[in-house]
């Protein structure tokens, strides 16, 4: 499991290579030429109420043979008997330009999908049983366009996580603490999920956090409609962290201005708004923190065959509108997005203190 975990690594590194040469000779619109699909936006039937019901629809969920959620470093393993129920919406895995979701039985996105749970939903699997849904995600190409057909797509894929949420809240019981998590496309679902099926309902006084990563969060134009606060301090419960990983020298602008086009939950301008920024090492908004609080990054061993936590490596501080900086580039290979943004990152820089975070606050709900 683990090699496979890091075949995915040494993938990503090749497909970043040539995104990243790509990127800097001709720029976004090369992306968009051979990544936005040119096919017209196929209207799909939502999926039944009971399509969840089926354990083949889930990436993982606690009765699944080889749950990929499960891995652990050497020297860890997961809670037998975890306390909390975990929801997990994993991040873009489809990269196919032929469609503008991925179909749910197609192979390739699902194993990378899984792979991608290895890295990031398993940073909960000490304090929580974890259920992450198969969806009909969108396809990388329409985060590169604001053709009509991308929101489309999304709509779609957020009508899949919606109806893989019924069910995980029927399965996991009626006064189970509930953790929320997502990665990239995953946390944009995450953020709306919070604002139609969380805010002003009921459900928020069972939300132990939710950990919106990737993602940006205005914290005027957004927050106000999630119906959590941000995490202010590493001992609360009941809050929102999120936070997008930046080394230097940074050059935001690819997510800034797109982000700053957009409009927020309350209907106001997302433009120079700040973002939420919680430091994954300390748990805390906005403060800065050492290499040496960093209690084990996921780094992959020199011949590939393991991956191993590294403690010391990577700092972290808020800056500016809400950037989450590391420091000096880590050594993770070359797979890094145009600016040194490390958004692939964002779990496995800080995956073990990921995992004291979660426990520390499932601690204070119960407290």
């Amino acid at each position: 499991m683990a090699r496979k975990f890091l075949y995915l690594v040494a993938v990503l590194i090749m497909l970043a290579i040539a995104a990243a040469f790509a990127y800097r000779l001709f720029g976004v619109q090369l992306l968009r030429q051979t990544m936005v699909p040119t096919t017209g936006f196929q209207a799909l039937p939502q999926l039944g109420e009971s399509a969840y019901a089926d354990p083949q629809m889930w990436l993982a969920r606690p009765d699944k043979p080889n749950n990929p959620a499960l891995w652990t470093p050497q020297g860890l393993t997961p809670a037998a008997d975890p306390r909390a129920a975990v929801f997990f919406i994993h991040p873009t895995s489809y990269l196919d330009r032929s469609q503008w979701n991925a179909p749910l039985d197609d192979v390739v996105a699902n194993d990378r999908a899984a792979l991608f749970m290895r890295g990031q939903a398993s940073a909960f699997n000490e304090v929580g049983a974890i259920w992450a849904p198969r969806y009909r995600q969108a396809t990388f190409g329409a985060f590169l366009t604001n053709a009509d057909a991308a929101n489309k797509a999304l709509d779609l894929a957020y009508g899949d996580v919606t109806t893989a949420f019924d069910r995980f809240l029927a399965e996991a019981g009626d006064d189970r603490p509930i953790i929320l998590a997502g990665h990239s496309q995953g946390a944009l679902h995450l953020s709306r999920l919070l604002k139609d099926r969380v805010a002003g309902k009921p459900l928020a006084a069972r939300i132990v956090a939710a950990y919106v990563v990737g993602w940006p969060v205005s914290r005027t134009a957004d927050l106000p409609e999630m119906g959590l606060p941000e995490c202010q301090r590493a001992d609360q419960a009941g809050c929102i962290l999120s936070w997008q990983s930046f080394a230097e020298p940074a050059d935001p602008s690819l997510i800034l201005n797109t982000f700053d086009a957009t409009t927020g939950f309350n209907g106001t301008r997302r433009a120079g708004t700040a973002m939420v920024c919680t430091n994954p090492l300390t748990g805390n908004a906005g403060d800065a923190a050492p290499a040496s609080a960093n209690m084990g990054a996921l780094f992959p061993s020199a011949d590939l065959t393991t991956a191993t936590l590294e403690q010391g490596r990577v700092p972290a501080r808020c800056e500016g509108r809400g950037l989450l900086m590391i420091g000096s580039p880590p050594d993770l290979g070359s797979y890094v997005l145009p600016g040194n943004n490390y958004h692939v990152f964002d779990y496995s820089l800080f995956w073990a203190n990921i995992r004291a975070d979660a426990a520390r606050r499932l601690q204070a709900f119960g407290a």
